[in-house]
């Protein structure tokens, strides 16, 4: 997919609704940490990007005992994936300081983003993503604290140089990690599968190391509130740490900062003054609709819907314009839509179905605030009659989309979740992909494949659904995860969006679903 710059679109800034979205922002909590042990990152061939840490027999307790010269290193480990701010004491040993220290600081999620750091890094997106620090000390000793906030579970301090005559003695690591909530907060599984309450327990970590301010999409990278993410993430957090006033505060964001012609951008950039991005997608769009259906199913704050709802139905307008006369959804190149990372299938059938789905919840809103329906039911009445009677091959059991009439999982998971089919045949349409159309190839990412797993368990698949839980996030965890990532393709598990592990996340809030499905499925 490529990048979009729209500069000339001029955005509103609603004054009432931003001052909401700045009452709701969190107060967030802090924990400090110490270091577990110290590791050194070795190369295995074994390893899924081929480096992994191990222990080393000196303890953290004695780190003020070893001293480190030009071009030597140490790697502290945290245990477990964090989010916040780093900081240590660092002195001198030998001769006086007739030199600067010059210090390169590494934060990693993976071993390999250390065992890699000095090769070229060949990746689309900047390099200044990358969790690094280089660093020129003039006086020891002193207490470093590293201003940027960082995302890791291993922090290497490696000495450039120092001179002949002394070297750097480090002690008294701490890693303040913070997060809107605390893992207190919720409640265990409790599944009776071991794997199962593992994934949810890993599911829950990425959530809360992704509830910052607002909810990112990743707390490495991008740092941003994604309104696909959103979604997910607001489902995973009803299920769990039942934060209203985050949600709250993240729809008012969008909804304060619309196009000057109603349109909402795909995400904001939070860190100071919220600025919204020049990018726009089809189907995240819609999701401001689900995402205020998801928010006033749980709450019902009337309030919230008051405010928003004229601006859902302004996206609603703005898709039904796309509408032919026939009931097709035909997508304005300038308008993409984004479903997944992979470029692999065609997407058209998935753009009338997620049309379809968000029609029905915002039919569910404009019921809540008695508002007239009967020109959006009509709509959705072509739309779904299309869906039925173009798109869908009777004989092969499967929605077709495209020109070349493409049969593909994405197309039928939405059409399952859409519910364009009665219930008995919604059943069989999700029975005949799980014959024809798995094992899955081609999906990139842990948010497609959310969308997969919550198909199957809408059209009473749920064995098939735990299966695929186990086999796709149980993958991640067989590959050492500690949180759950941006990108995984089973079949090709060094996948890279951005042809480069070492800028992929490795704790993506649309990976966080388990949480969610296992809590709403596990029992029905």
């Amino acid at each position: 997919m490529e990048f979009q710059m729209n500069t000339t679109v001029k955005f509103k800034h609603d004054a009432k609704l931003l001052k909401k979205a700045q009452q709701a922002k969190p107060q967030l909590q802090y924990k400090q940490l110490v270091p577990q042990r110290i590791v050194k990152i070795i190369p295995d061939q074994q390893e899924l990007f081929g480096y992994r840490a191990v222990s080393q027999s000196q303890t953290i307790t004695k780190l003020n005992q070893l001293s480190f010269g030009k071009g030597e290193r140490v790697v502290l480990d945290l245990g477990d994936h964090q989010v916040g701010h780093f900081q240590i004491k660092i002195n001198s040993v030998g001769s006086p300081m007739d030199a600067p220290l010059w210090l390169h600081v590494v934060f990693a999620e993976l071993p390999a983003e250390i065992g890699t750091n000095h090769e070229p890094y060949h990746g689309e997106l900047s390099s200044s993503w990358l969790a690094e620090e280089y660093l020129h000390l003039d006086v020891l000793p002193s207490l470093l604290k590293l201003p940027r906030r960082y995302a890791c579970r291993y922090i290497m301090l490696e000495v450039m140089d120092t001179s002949p005559k002394w070297k750097a003695v480090f002690s008294e690591p701490l890693f303040t990690a913070e997060s809107a909530v605390s893992s207190e907060q919720t409640l265990k599984l409790d599944s009776g599968d071991p794997l199962l309450d593992q994934i949810d327990r890993v599911s829950c970590k990425t959530l809360l190391d992704c509830m910052q301010e607002v909810f990112e999409d990743g707390p490495k990278r991008d740092r941003r509130l994604w309104l696909g993410d959103l979604r997910l993430q607001a489902l995973a957090n009803y299920a769990t740490f039942d934060n209203q006033q985050l949600v709250k505060r993240c729809l008012y964001l969008f909804g304060g900062l619309t196009t000057e012609d109603g349109r909402i951008s795909a995400n904001i950039f939070t860190q100071k003054e919220p600025i919204p991005d020049d990018t726009f997608l089809y189907d995240y769009s819609l999701f401001f609709i689900s995402t205020l259906a998801d928010y006033f199913a749980h709450y019902h704050d009337m309030e919230v819907l008051q405010d928003l709802f004229p601006i859902a139905q302004r996206q609603l307008d703005q898709a039904l314009q796309l509408v032919d006369q026939q009931g097709q959804v035909e997508l304005d190149p300038k308008w993409p839509i984004f479903i997944d990372w992979s470029q692999e299938f065609d997407k058209a059938t998935c753009a009338q179905a997620v049309t379809i789905y968000a029609l029905k919840q915002f039919l569910e809103l404009a019921q809540e605030m008695k508002i007239a329906t009967d020109q959006y039911q009509a709509t959705l009445d072509k739309l779904v009659n299309f869906a039925t009677e173009k798109l869908y091959n009777q004989q092969r059991g499967l929605f077709v989309s495209g020109a070349k009439q493409e049969i593909n999982i994405a197309s039928q998971v939405w059409m399952a979740l859409a519910h364009v089919l009665p219930p008995a045949e919604n059943h069989a349409l999700m029975e005949t992909a799980l014959k024809e159309l798995f094992p899955i190839t081609g999906i990139a990412t842990p948010y497609m494949y959310h969308h997969v797993c919550a198909a199957l368990f809408e059209t009473r698949h749920s064995a098939a659904a735990l299966d695929l839980i186990k086999d796709y996030w149980g993958g991640m965890l067989k590959y050492g995860a500690d949180t759950f990532w941006e990108a995984f393709q089973p079949e090709k598990p060094a996948f890279s969006p951005y042809n480069s592990m070492a800028i992929n996340s490795y704790c993506h809030a649309w990976s966080c679903t388990p949480a969610y499905l296992l809590r709403k499925y596990l029992k029905k």
